[in-house]
């Protein structure tokens, strides 16, 4: 269930750092990049494919990074999986107002549900060459 708080923006900042703190991190090893289809041609799913989403034109799925994907965007990927009963509205903006102001970029998020882990999770990518220094204001941030 989606929760709406009603706080101060301390209030805000302190339970999303509780948030963090509390969320399962996994940092997905490799390069990652979006391998795009046209909208007639939903992508195979495989065990790999982290995400696929699509516009009425194409199918967009998060796949590793191979060499067939010359030219595309890489990312470092990582995730959040949240507890059950843990008031984390507001997370994504929360997280990615703090790597853009310390980092620079832009990130990627999809969100996804699994009821049997806690609900909600997250998969947030960033350029490759920034996924150690986004990793390293997560960790920051979790140890408070």
């Amino acid at each position: 269930m989606v929760s709406v708080s009603v706080e101060s923006a301390q209030q805000t900042e302190a339970r999303l750092r509780r948030v963090i703190a509390a969320a399962e991190l996994v940092v997905h090893d490799g390069v990652w990049c979006f391998e795009e289809s046209p909208a007639d041609r939903p992508p195979a799913l495989t065990r790999d494919t982290l995400a696929v989403v699509r516009d009425g034109e194409s199918w967009s799925a998060l796949v590793p990074f191979a060499p067939e994907h010359d030219g595309a965007e890489r990312f470092g990927v990582f995730s959040f999986h949240f507890p059950a009963g843990v008031d984390n509205s507001g997370f994504v903006g929360w997280l990615a107002t703090r790597l853009k102001a310390r980092l620079g970029t832009g990130v990627f998020v999809v969100c996804g549900s699994n009821r049997a882990r806690g609900g909600i999770y997250d998969y947030w990518g960033c350029p490759i060459d920034l996924r150690d220094d986004a990793l390293a204001v997560i960790r920051e941030l979790r140890a408070g």
